[in-house]
């Protein structure tokens, strides 16, 4: 019988995600500029949602790049 630890999630319970902090959301993408699914980053379904939209709206606004073709 396997047993399973429960990963934590690597936001504190009560830490707002908000679009602004690009440094935060950096850490959910990847080099190419992909948003990270939630079973790599250990989110919550709630807090997936919340980053997913961030992500979404810093590159609305410029703040992160959609693709990222340096490579």
């Amino acid at each position: 019988m396997s047993v399973y630890r429960r990963r934590l999630s690597p936001l504190k319970p009560n830490q707002v995600i908000d679009y602004q902090d690009v440094e935060l959301l950096r850490t959910f993408i990847t080099d190419q500029g992909k948003i990270l699914p939630r079973r790599v980053t250990g989110l919550t379904a709630k807090q997936q949602r919340a980053v997913t939209k961030a992500i979404k709206q810093a590159r609305v606004l410029a703040l992160l790049p959609f693709v990222n073709r340096e490579s």
